[in-house]
């Protein structure tokens, strides 16, 4: 892939990212997979090197930079596993963020430190059984009581929840105010009242865990509200909003492993006495999934890029997210169409690709919502 608009330090960044990924994650990402578990040591690796602490301040234990490189991060781990992407994504890019740009001095002192370090880690819980799409069918509520907060409902389909350390929680505190009656809160694994069911067995992401976190009567000091009460989860939007380029750029990173694993399968592949790459479907086919992923690429740099100048971004980060997760669907079922029976076999990376790639168009959003985002912007 082209990347002519990266600068010499985001090169060099990409690469040292590349090594370790060939190293540490490639060799164990279909083992991972099917042994269902996250392993937990990559966080402490990722801390080590700095990557938990992109788009943090270094005053905090942070390791600077912004948008750019969390978007190369991020597309450099999925090209490994695109499951152990997700989990560090959730864990800083989600949980972490929502502390930096939310919470108050005591909160990031608090909480920051461990987290960036990756001796603790978070998770973000917003989806419930009746909301996802619908931000106003949220049903956890909290009730203000003297000092503290009485939390109670269950969040559903939480990825990291099996062992994070600490929550960031969306409830309803003013149900008559609707979107804007509701409140973020820092909730801890130890806290009365607060469980965890076993891991969730999905159709892709393996390596990655999620379950179902419920609260009965859990006393939250308001010192853990999370930024203004009522109005927490509007200001965590345009945070949460910057998912939609992690996400494309996951897309891509997933896109360009399928595609690497096309093209190594029909360099090898012999029908009729010579390899299939000298078929012209096939030649044509990567063709296509290169161009997908050019395009893919560049519209995430966009959407980054306008990130740092300060610009708006939703309708660019929309329109990458789109554009990459469907892109990256077609590439996928394109890979394992190509490498036949043998991408079928529950070892191969082909079909790994497969399983992983559908959750990308439904997460950070799905793809009616970005459409309507795009659309609200230029129609």
């Amino acid at each position: 892939m082209s990347d002519f608009a990266l600068s010499p330090e985001e090169i060099q960044f990409r690469d040292s990212v590349r090594a370790f990924v060939a190293k540490e994650i490639t060799p164990n990402a279909t083992r991972w997979d099917m042994e269902e578990r996250y392993p937990r040591e990559m966080f402490a690796k990722a801390a080590e090197l700095g990557w938990l602490g992109i788009g943090f301040p270094e005053d905090i234990g942070g390791s600077g930079g912004g948008t750019v490189l969390a978007a190369i991060l991020n597309a450099e781990l999925t090209q490994g596993s695109a499951a152990i992407s997700l989990g560090l994504y959730v864990h800083s890019m989600l949980a972490g963020a929502a502390i930096l740009h939310l919470g108050n001095k005591a909160q990031q002192a608090r909480f920051l430190p461990d987290a960036l370090a990756g001796r603790k880690i978070g998770c973000w819980g917003y989806a419930e059984a009746g909301a996802g799409a619908d931000i106003t069918c949220v049903k956890t509520r909290a009730r203000r009581d003297g000092d503290d907060y009485l939390l109670n409902g269950a969040k559903l389909y939480i990825t990291n929840s099996p062992f994070a350390d600490f929550m960031v929680i969306v409830a309803v505190t003013d149900p008559d105010r609707g979107l804007k009656g509701m409140s973020l809160f820092l909730v801890e694994r130890g806290m009365a009242g607060v469980s965890v069911s076993a891991p969730f067995r999905k159709l892709g992401m393996g390596a990655s865990e999620m379950a179902e976190i419920t609260f009965a009567d859990v006393r939250v000091p308001a010192a853990n509200l999370l930024g203004p009460e009522h109005l927490g989860f509007v200001a965590a939007l345009k945070v949460l909003s910057l998912g939609r380029i992690a996400s494309a750029a996951t897309a891509v990173g997933l896109g360009r492993a399928a595609m690497a694993e096309a093209i190594r399968y029909s360099r090898q592949r012999v029908q009729n006495d010579r390899p299939i790459t000298q078929h012209q479907f096939v030649r044509f086919t990567i063709a296509d999934m290169a161009t997908r992923l050019e395009a893919a690429w560049q519209m995430t740099l966009n959407a980054a890029r306008l990130v740092e100048a300060g610009k708006d971004f939703d309708c660019a980060a929309a329109m990458a997210k789109l554009f990459a997760t469907e892109s990256c669907t077609h590439i996928c079922e394109r890979t394992l169409h190509l490498c036949g029976a043998e991408g079928y076999m529950r070892e191969s990376a082909a079909q790994r690709f497969y399983r992983d790639c559908k959750v990308l168009e439904i997460g950070e959003g799905t793809s009616e919502i970005q459409r309507e985002t795009i659309f609200r912007h230029v129609g």
